[in-house]
């Protein structure tokens, strides 16, 4: 399994980082290796599922998520299943005051089919692109918050 924890300070209240995040409708306008979400349940509860078709390193792949756990507006756990038995865990985690600043610290743990021979490829290939793309997404986010 490779994981990735990346952390950011958002000058924005934690309810407004939360409605951004929990809105898979707006996944285009800060998560860097999306490219499609479809049939995603509302509101956001534990259960609720979408599609996403997301690309990195030259590959596009579907993902199907399930929120796991749901603790508005501080935690959402997302399970996801993709191609060839892979798996992946995201934790949203958001903490601050009601005006803000928000730190909003992002998990995501990858599991690659194969393994432990899968799993070391999977943190020599995708590792460092994994942490690059995270911190390319939360700093996309903070631009889109704190500019509005």
């Amino acid at each position: 399994m490779s994981a990735v924890r990346v952390k950011i300070k958002i000058n924005a209240p934690v309810q407004q980082v939360w409605a951004t995040i929990m809105d898979p409708s707006r996944f285009s306008e800060w998560v860097t290796i999306h490219r499609q979400v479809r049939n995603f349940s509302t509101p956001m509860s534990p259960g609720s599922t979408m599609d996403q078709l997301l690309h990195m390193r030259g590959v596009s792949f579907h993902v199907h998520w399930t929120l796991s756990d749901c603790h508005a507006p501080n935690l959402a756990v997302w399970e996801g299943q993709g191609p060839a038995r892979s798996a992946a865990l995201i934790r949203y985690e958001l903490s601050g005051d009601g005006d803000g600043p928000t730190e909003f610290v992002y998990t995501n743990e990858f599991s690659a089919p194969g393994g432990r021979l899968g799993s070391l490829a999977s943190r020599v290939v995708v590792g460092p692109a994994s942490e690059r793309e995270a911190r390319n997404s939360l700093q996309q986010l903070k631009a889109l918050i704190e500019a509005n």
